[in-house]
């Protein structure tokens, strides 16, 4: 049997060549396809025993179609289908288009959430906190659809492809940047920094994505273990993380994390348990800590919203097991669930270049917790703030935090700010991009 590549739900965004809000669709639609596609899930699905007996595969006119129609609803909202480049290329954050998101104030301003830094906005100098006012001449309300969401028509994210976009800056002048989508290179880390809280260190680590650095073996990420030795040099006492907009990625990755913030005591311990269907049973396996660094914190404040989603999950549900953890924000998106591509395993898929990733294994806590497809309860709910930099104190749920940590509690006035979003950006895309909605 071949390692099996773990991911934790939807994975790292590709090179997209269709729509944002789908996936690169393969080419192949005949019945030696679809018929891989059945046979494949028969074997793998995790909920393989709720499958239908038979397919007519006249019925379909796409493997879309087909995967859609046998997927065990309402649980399973995540498998999906793409082509093995985009999937390939999602685990290194390669990526093609402009470059940053989006979010929306309780005022509903949109404002620019983040911005990579080697994208064409990022070189342009993008920042969050921008408010977005027009795209290609029109006002954000007149974009939005009848569901409540938008459509802003910014085209396929193939490169050179232009939009158009006015913001109004903090400083309150306006600017119209012109900009042309293109390919680069993604990075997960978006905020570094430490607080002097009344003496206390307090780490703040904004984490958009939990991608691999290309070419490392075994599988691991040198942005994370920059920004674990930056903290752990920093000698913390207290670390916010904040995930507001991580919909997930890598499970190796987020095991690099979990060794680092982990504490020595439980070094050797069960972090995690993978379940199959009963057809792979023998799969089934215990994941232990091996600890990382000299971290050692009592509890960890996680910043978090419907856009933290799956391997985002997995941590905060691994950690709960050891330490305090504490919430701030929204309630998360739920996906106890996880995924890894099956073109491996069946030739037909790999000759035809369709790469079939639908959910294949759960995954537990050392308490046994798995069931949280509703998401985890924020234990104070507090507005979000996109009009201010990452880790500004005037950025209610940063403030929040720092709140908690200084009082033991929020105050009345920050829980009054909460809202819940209309529209966010993880309820826009689909598949493979899900994991990281980005324009």
């Amino acid at each position: 049997m071949k390692n099996l590549p773990w991911i934790f739900g939807f994975l790292f965004v590709g090179f997209w060549s269709c729509d944002p809000k789908d996936d690169p669709m393969p080419d192949r639609t005949d019945l030696e396809v679809k018929t891989a596609i059945f046979e494949s899930m028969n074997e793998w699905y995790f909920w393989n025993e709720e499958l239908p007996a038979t397919v007519d595969y006249s019925q379909f006119s796409t493997n879309e179609e087909l995967l859609d129609a046998i997927a065990f609803k309402p649980l399973d909202r995540f498998s999906y289908l793409t082509t093995q480049e985009a999937f390939n290329n999602s685990f290194v954050g390669k990526n093609a288009g402009h470059g940053f998101g989006y979010a929306f104030s309780a005022d509903e301003k949109m404002f620019l959430s983040f911005v990579f830094e080697e994208s064409p906005a990022g070189k342009d100098g993008w920042k969050r906190g921008w408010e977005i006012t027009q795209i290609n001449g029109k006002t954000i309300p007149e974009y939005k659809l009848s569901n409540g969401g938008y459509d802003f028509k910014l085209g396929t994210s193939d490169p050179g492809i232009t939009n158009t976009f006015t913001f109004r800056l903090p400083d309150g002048t306006t600017t119209t940047r012109t900009n042309i989508k293109a390919e680069y290179q993604s990075n997960s880390v978006l905020e570094k920094k430490v607080f002097d809280l009344d003496g206390k260190k307090v780490g703040y680590w904004a984490y958009q994505s939990f991608k691999a650095t290309a070419g490392l073996s075994p599988t691991q990420s040198t942005e994370v273990k920059t920004s674990m030795e930056f903290f752990q040099t920093a000698g913390i006492q207290e670390l916010i993380v904040d995930l507001r907009y991580n919909g997930g990625g890598s499970v190796a990755v987020a095991e690099q994390i979990l060794n680092n913030l982990i504490q020595t005591a439980n070094s050797g311990k069960l972090m995690y348990t993978n379940k199959y269907n009963s057809l792979k049973s023998n799969l089934a396996s215990n994941r232990s800590f091996a600890k990382t660094g000299t971290i050692s914190l009592d509890r960890i404040i996680f910043i978090t919203s419907r856009g933290s989603a799956s391997a985002s999950e997995l941590v905060i549900n691994v950690l709960d097991s050891y330490l305090d953890v504490v919430l701030i924000g929204d309630n998360t998106y739920g996906k106890p669930v996880g995924s890894f591509p099956l073109s491996p395993y069946n030739t037909v898929l790999k000759n035809n270049n369709v790469e079939l990733v639908p959910i294949t294994f759960a995954i537990a806590n050392a308490d046994g917790k798995a069931d949280y497809f509703e998401g985890f309860p924020a234990d104070f709910s507090v507005g979000d703030s996109p009009q201010y930099p990452w880790g500004d104190e005037r950025d209610l749920r940063v403030a929040a935090a720092l709140n908690f940590i200084q009082n033991g509690n929020v105050s009345g006035r920050m829980l009054n700010t909460y809202y819940k979003p209309k529209w966010e950006m993880i309820d826009d895309f689909k598949g493979l991009k899900q994991e990281f909605p980005a324009y």
